[in-house]
Order: structure tokens, then sequence, then C-alpha cells
């Protein structure tokens, strides 16, 4: 399996044992380039043993995967350099100063112009104001966005989001969103995995739902919805969302994800 054409990620009857845990009973499923996929499920169901094995720090007991157009079992050098891995927690150094943390994974990776790269990477992430204070000043969702420009150092064109939201606040939440879909939007292919059905439903252009070790179901939000039609109802009340609600409290919308972000923590 190599190359570069067709889907971004395809996974075939992947299996995973723990001992007697059962943990993947036969996954497949595939990822459009340029796409956000969600691989949605509970805690326990399996989600980062697939992330593990198709970034190569897991090898699977049974099936194929592919990544790229590379095999991650035997090609599994070529796949680690398509793609960038962003864990539970943001793996950022809170000494440095977010413009250091880039030009200095800038280096490590010799690229030419460090600076440059930093300095257009927190253009990109509503970062550059930030830029010059410690990381140990900033809010959590300025951090996972800063964890999520370093991951995009040298342009890899797969990137796994392992539950990029685990433990932020609701605004900051939005902010991490907004960063994922800037993702999209030039051409990177996101497989993020969560357990919040309205990060999917926010962010994924197509949504697999991992339980007990397999997919039960994958498909568009639309065709998803399909699956259960709605009831009939004589007259419906548009009730506020628990976001509306938020943002009308705390003053704030989506789209100001930056304005509160010089409180220091």
């Amino acid at each position: 399996m190599t190359g570069q054409h067709g889907p971004a990620i395809v996974v075939r009857g992947l299996e995973k044992s723990y001992k007697d845990l059962h943990v993947l009973r036969g996954v497949d499923f595939e990822v459009a380039a340029g796409s956000i996929f969600a691989l949605l499920g509970s805690n326990g169901a399996g989600k980062t043993t697939v992330v593990k094995i198709l970034s190569t720090l897991l090898k699977a007991d049974a099936g194929t995967a592919g990544v790229h157009g590379f095999d991650v079992a035997t090609e599994a050098g070529k796949v680690r350099e398509s793609i960038s891995l962003t864990g539970q927690f943001a793996a950022v150094d809170e000494i440095l100063s977010g413009r250091e943390n880039l030009v200095l994974v800038a280096r490590l990776r010799h690229l030419r112009n460090p600076g440059r790269i930093a300095d257009d990477l927190l253009a990109r992430f509503s970062l550059t104001e930030a830029g010059g204070r410690k990381v140990s000043t900033y809010s959590g969702g300025m951090r996972r966005r800063l964890d999520i420009a370093m991951s995009l150092i040298g342009n890899p064109p797969v990137v796994f989001l392992d539950e990029p939201t685990t433990g932020l606040d609701p605004q900051a939440r939005i902010e991490v969103w907004q960063a994922v879909q800037e993702l999209a939007r030039h051409g990177t292919t996101v497989l993020l995995t969560t357990q919040y059905l309205d990060e999917a439903e926010q962010l994924a252009d197509r949504i697999a739902i991992l339980h007990e070790g397999r997919i039960i179901v994958n498909g568009t939000l639309a065709e998803l919805k399909a699956l259960h039609p709605p009831a009939k109802v004589e007259y419906v009340e548009k009730q506020p969302t628990l976001e509306d609600i938020f943002f009308a409290v705390v003053g704030a919308g989506p789209n100001d994800a930056g304005a509160n972000e010089q409180e220091v923590r």
C-alpha cells in the first residue's frame, strides 16, 4: 500500500486485544483527503487505540491500515513523516513564550526560516498578540490552539486530534473548534476522536460511532439523522440552547473567542 492517491486513511478489519480484553473487534472506515472525520464513542470504546495504531505507536493484532497511502505496519517511517498527533493534554513548554515554542519545534525539524514559520502560525491561530508571553499565562483554549499550531510545523497532510477539548471550559472549546475548522480550510485531513456529541456535530464531515470495539454507524450528520426521523409535533417553541444562554450571559459569542484572552492564569 504505497502512493498518495485515494482516501487519506483506510482501515480494514482492525483488531486489538489486551490479554482477555477485546478492545477492537474488526474496525473498518475510510477518511477522505481534506475532510474532518469524527470517531465518536464513550470512554473505553477504543478510540485512542485506533489513533495509536494509525500513528504507529501500537501494532494491531489483525487487519490493515494505511495513512496517506502508506501501510502503518510495513511503512511506519513514511507514515510518521505524513502525520502529526495531538493528545488530550497540551504538549507545550510553559517556561517559553508561544513564539519560542514554535521556533524550537521548527528548528528541531531543521526547517528554514523558523521565525517566519512561527509568526505565520501565530497569525493563523489568532495568537500574535500573545506570542511574546510565557505559555504559563495562557488560557486553556490558547494552549490547545498553540499545541495544534505546533503540530502543523512541517505541513503534515494528516493530523490526529485525540479528544482535543478534554477538560476545557465552554468558551475554550469553541476556540479549539475554530482552530480545527481552520485546518480543514487549508486542506489538512483531520481525524478527531471525541466523546462529545455536540463536538462531532459541529465539526465533522463524517461521523463514525465506535461502540464495544466496532463501528456501528458511519455517515454524514444528515445520514445519521435520517436513521431516526423526527417526531411529529403540532407546535414547536424554539428554546435557546445552552450555548446561546452561555454566550448571552458572558457577553461574547463563538466568533469573539479571542476577546478575553488577556486573562492570566
